[in-house]
């Protein structure tokens, strides 16, 4: 199991967004998949509004302002969905 320190430090690089699924690409090469429907207000947004994030700081986490959604590196890397 990977310590807190790693999991603290992983940063997102690029985002995808379909009607299935939530793909971030890491900056140290993992990438990380999870159903859309984790994530409520990403599942019924538009695709526009899906593809228009921005990254948090160095990349600790993912904002949607359309879909009023924030996603940190860290909480996806621990399964946490926002159900």
């Amino acid at each position: 199991m990977p310590s807190p320190a790693v999991e603290r430090s992983a940063r997102a690089r690029r985002v995808r967004v379909d009607d299935e699924v939530l793909v971030v690409e890491l900056t140290d090469g993992r990438t990380i998949s999870v159903p859309i429907d984790w994530f409520p207000r990403l599942a019924r947004a538009s695709p526009a509004v899906r593809n228009a994030w921005v990254l948090l700081g160095d990349g600790e986490g993912i904002h949607w302002p359309g879909a009023d959604e924030d996603l940190s590196v860290e909480g996806l890397l621990a399964g946490h969905e926002a159900r």
